[in-house]
């Protein structure tokens, strides 16, 4: 049974930090991509960062969080990070850990998807 749990969400003021973490299990190895999103109120899923448990340099990027979000892996733990820093009000949302087999930043391309966290940016 595949399962993604996410965690480390919560309240945080504008410019502070949150590391959230998502444990993956059931997957075979062929799907070692993994991907954070987050959907906002009324807003759809949106791509935060994706990453390859086998290749380390494949890290990409929203343009909006380039620079100060860190995606980075445990793989003896099954499981993967996302660093926030200079957290904004505008990305208040729940953040959600997805994995698959395709490098891809278009949601339509996962199927599984944990059950997210809340992240709560005050102003």
């Amino acid at each position: 049974q595949v399962q993604l749990v996410e965690s480390g969400g919560g309240l945080v003021q504008t410019g502070g930090s949150l590391r959230l973490s998502c444990v993956v299990s059931g997957l075979t190895a062929e799907s070692s991509v993994r991907a954070w999103f987050r959907q906002a109120p009324g807003k759809e899923r949106e791509f935060v960062a994706i990453g390859s448990l086998v290749n380390s340099e494949w890290t990409t990027y929203a343009d909006s969080v380039k620079d100060r979000f860190t995606l980075s892996r445990d793989n003896a733990k099954n499981t993967v990070y996302l660093q926030m820093n200079s957290l904004k009000p505008e990305e208040t949302a729940v953040y959600y850990c997805t994995a698959g087999e395709e490098y891809s930043i278009l949601t339509r391309q996962y199927h599984r998807w944990g059950q997210g966290t809340q992240v709560t940016v005050s102003s």
